[in-house]
């Protein structure tokens, strides 16, 4: 069975297709390698509220990524990417360390937008972050000045610039011959209530050219995703066990509470009556 774009049965071998009934459609789009969908009225669909992803179309960057199906709330993924203090003791073995419950975030609300900061100084830089430095030709056994820069943009994205540099170069700032930088990708699909699609990568912009440098990021970024993944599906099962208990909240999970809150005055509004449609979910 053929179906065209408007949800009309096109053809079916032996038998006519006249009167078939049409199958639920939506507005989307494809831009940057992703397909963005609009699950409410398509007449409010707005491509050009599809933020501008330069990573994604510049040849001076590098991407990298996958994608993985998992059982829990999306709200749950969102709270996990807008608080980095579980590094430590999740991802140990890989970009953890102490120094990152030390230094403490600072949450802010611009509009629509959360963006939780945090910025370490002279440091070590864990083996994730050295195998970068070496990516760019730069020494790994020195100290380094490291962040952390996440910005949450509803309905279920998160774009992370993470990095370091020599310290006393200039940090965040440093010029490009003294840094490996990157933009941590997070789409986030909500199938169901306690599932999502998780698109995840990696954009740098040093090297670019270097595919072998891409695919141990793209490794290495799985391995510690997966970390997160047996994580959150714990999570949602202890939540479904214990419904009526109320989540903690803790001053280090600032950036999860205010994009939630930005996603239930959304919500509200959506169901309050007709107005601007949020966009919009990624699928590939």
């Amino acid at each position: 069975m053929v179906m065209g774009g408007d949800g009309k049965t096109v053809s079916m071998p032996g038998q006519r297709v006249r009167g078939f009934p049409c199958n639920k459609t939506f507005a989307a789009v494809e831009r940057y390698g992703f397909i963005w969908v609009w699950p409410g009225d398509r007449e409010k669909a707005d491509p050009a509220l599809i933020h501008h992803l330069e990573w994604a179309v510049s040849d001076e960057w590098a991407y990298g990524g996958g994608l993985f199906h998992i059982q829990c709330d999306y709200r749950l993924m969102i709270d996990n990417l807008m608080d980095l203090t579980h590094e430590t003791y999740v991802h140990a073995s890989s970009i953890g360390q102490k120094e990152i419950d030390e230094a403490a975030p600072v949450t802010t609300v611009e509009g629509e937008e959360v963006v939780t900061a945090r910025h370490m100084e002279n440091i070590m830089p864990p083996p994730f972050w050295q195998m970068a430095l070496r990516g760019n030709n730069l020494a790994d056994d020195v100290p380094v000045d490291r962040w952390q820069i996440c910005r949450f943009t509803p309905p279920s994205h998160v774009l992370i610039e993470v990095g370091v540099a020599h310290a006393g170069k200039g940090g965040y700032n440093a010029p490009k011959e003294f840094k490996a930088s990157s933009i941590v990708v997070d789409f986030i699909t909500p199938e169901t209530d306690t599932s999502i699609w998780y698109f995840w990568g990696m954009a740098r912009n040093f090297n670019p050219a270097d595919e072998a440098l891409t695919a141990s990021i793209r490794e290495g970024q799985g391995k510690i995703f997966t970390e997160d993944l047996e994580m959150l599906e714990r999570q949602q099962q202890n939540l479904l066990k214990h419904p009526h208990r109320n989540l903690l909240k803790l001053n280090i999970d600032a950036g999860g509470v205010q994009s939630r809150k930005i996603l239930e005055r959304l919500i509200a509004a959506e169901q309050a009556g007709p107005g601007e449609q949020i966009p919009v979910m990624a699928t590939k």
